[in-house]
């Protein structure tokens, strides 16, 4: 716990005396060490996987129009990328069949799921029509747009670099939107589903 001594005021003056700011941090707890290095290469391919997997995200579907209908997947690696101008970025396999449509797309949305949302994840994860059953209008650029996200990002392709065995799709937020009544993100975490929860 950190305790800090601010500066007073003078009660007759309003004026502040120079005063000191201290702090005092606990010591941190003993981490046990018993990591195991590798080399990434082939034979180590599942062990890359799972280290890469340590590290917690949210959970997002990215949708699109294409010549065949409306397009989904589902997607954790999205990322804001800057401000101004407001870029976002996420990261499709090259060996995913709905690579290409996403690759090519003028625009898509990204939708960040909330917490009630794994059904949509999980519809998105293994297919991506069947928008029949889901709740959704054609939103800002004509993406599709799911309802009751936490919060959706329509974007212009900005740019699309390939980087090894997937793409880096940057894009362009043209409109935001955010759910106003609060509520859980997603996550995802070493392979399962979860909720983020608060440490007292």
């Amino acid at each position: 716990m950190k305790h800090v001594e601010l500066l007073e005021k003078d009660a007759a003056s309003g004026i502040a005396r120079s005063g000191q700011l201290r702090a005092a941090v606990a010591p941190l707890p003993t981490m046990s060490d018993d990591m195991k290095s590798f080399q990434p290469n082939g034979d180590t391919a599942q062990q890359l996987r799972s280290a890469f997997g340590r590290y917690g995200t949210g959970v997002t579907v990215v949708t699109t129009q294409t010549a065949a209908g409306p397009l989904g997947i589902t997607a954790n690696s999205f990322s804001s990328v800057s401000l101004d101008p407001p870029l976002v970025l996420w990261s499709p396999a090259i060996t995913s069949k709905r690579h290409d449509a996403f690759a090519t797309a003028a625009c898509f949305c990204i939708h960040v799921l909330g917490a009630e949302q794994r059904a949509l994840a999980d519809h998105f994860a293994t297919q991506g029509h069947g928008f029949d059953h889901c709740d959704w209008f054609e939103g800002f650029g004509g993406a599709p747009t799911l309802r009751g996200c936490l919060a959706t990002f329509h974007c212009d392709t900005y740019a699309v670099h390939t980087a090894g065995d997937h793409s880096l799709i940057l894009g362009h937020v043209r409109q935001a939107a955010e759910r106003q009544k609060s509520g859980p993100g997603l996550m995802f975490d070493q392979g399962r589903y979860g909720v983020f929860s608060e440490e007292g």
